[in-house]
């Protein structure tokens, strides 16, 4: 199961960081994506990061400004979001994918477990 948590209502320009907790799996062995999907809209992808070996992916309109890590500590994903536009209004899943150590495939495609989502509204 995965769990997201920090979504809310921030100003536009301001920061916010969402945490995606797994419980009752290890996410050694995950793609960790986050997608976004606004009231009327297909579904987004954000960001990934593949847990082992730490490469990162990312959205073209996020690129320069969200920032998407881990703490196997914690067995959490966090993606920091910094300079928030109101566009970026949105329920914010995390998902992981199974892949091998050599091969991911489509880092936007594939996913296996998702967590319920967290709202995240950048008001203007």
């Amino acid at each position: 199961q995965l769990v997201e948590s920090g979504g809310g209502l921030v100003q536009a320009g301001g920061s916010l960081r969402l945490s995606c907790a797994a419980s009752e799996f290890d996410l050694n062995g995950c793609l960790m994506g986050w997608f976004r999907q606004a009231p009327g809209k297909e579904r987004e992808f954000v960001a990934a990061l593949k847990w082992s070996g730490g490469d990162t992916f990312y959205g073209d309109p996020v690129k320069g400004r969200f920032i998407i890590s881990k703490d196997a500590a914690k067995n959490t994903t966090n993606l920091q979001m910094n300079t928030l536009k109101p566009e970026d209004t949105a329920v914010y899943y995390c998902a992981c994918k199974r892949v091998l150590s050599y091969y991911i495939g489509n880092y936007r495609t594939g996913y296996d477990y998702w967590g319920q989502g967290t709202q995240v509204t950048v008001s203007s």
